[in-house]
């Protein structure tokens, strides 16, 4: 089976969200078993071509997004100093869909839906709160990705958060942690969009995407894939 294509509605596509490993304050490892399972299952193309994953983060290391169950407010508000998602193409009609493990929007939500509200461009935000979007191909992510966990330990060793219960995940080519490389998001790599679409699919690291280009940007992708 390859990517669903009733992607403009969240009524017409829902997964239970309870099926997919999750560990609260490890996205970045949340999404790296999401994309695999995806994969898996047939849900996504066998080789995640058609999946890329999102660091949304910026040079204070604080973003706020909406509909977030970590929570304690009613809309949601949560002011993380990262976040990862993931962001699936259809190439039948150029549709998107995000998957968010920590959100309490429908699951999976088109993309437009998402960006409306979780990230909410029309709010007014002080400029330290800014955000950014590291876009990497789900291909290049699975491939150079590398996390132990090094970042949820406090000064004397101790956990900050419980780990999941699976082993750290080490890249291909023996790389044990890089995260910081991910997440370390100062401002958007190219004033071209067409030149990040392209890139996005060569580039270790994905590129930097400014927050009123991001819609913009998966359209483009698409058009690369064509």
């Amino acid at each position: 089976m390859g990517s669903p294509s009733n992607l403009g509605s969240p009524s017409k596509l829902a997964f239970d969200i309870s099926t997919f490993d999750h560990t609260p304050s490890y996205c970045e490892e949340n999404v790296y078993r999401l994309c695999k399972k995806l994969m898996t299952i047939g849900v996504a193309d066998a080789d995640g071509k058609d999946l890329f994953v999102v660091f949304i983060s910026n040079k204070n290391k604080q973003v706020p997004l909406w509909h977030q169950k970590a929570s304690k407010r009613g809309d949601g508000l949560t002011l993380w100093d990262y976040h990862v998602i993931c962001v699936q193409q259809n190439g039948e009609d150029n549709t998107h869909q995000v998957w968010d493990l920590d959100s309490s929007l429908p699951f999976p939500s088109p993309l437009t839906h998402y960006v409306s509200e979780a990230i909410r461009p029309s709010f007014q935000l002080y400029h330290g709160y800014q955000r950014l979007f590291r876009v990497v191909h789900a291909p290049n992510f699975l491939r150079f990705f590398a996390t132990d966990r090094r970042h949820m330990k406090d000064s004397v060793g101790n956990w900050i958060s419980q780990p999941p219960p699976f082993e750290p995940v080490v890249a291909e080519d023996g790389t044990v942690h890089n995260l910081d490389e991910y997440i370390q998001i100062i401002s958007s790599s190219s004033d071209s969009d067409d030149f990040s679409a392209i890139a996005v699919h060569t580039e270790k690291l994905g590129v930097v995407v400014s927050e009123d280009k991001l819609e913009n940007f998966f359209s483009l992708t698409y058009l690369v894939d064509r």
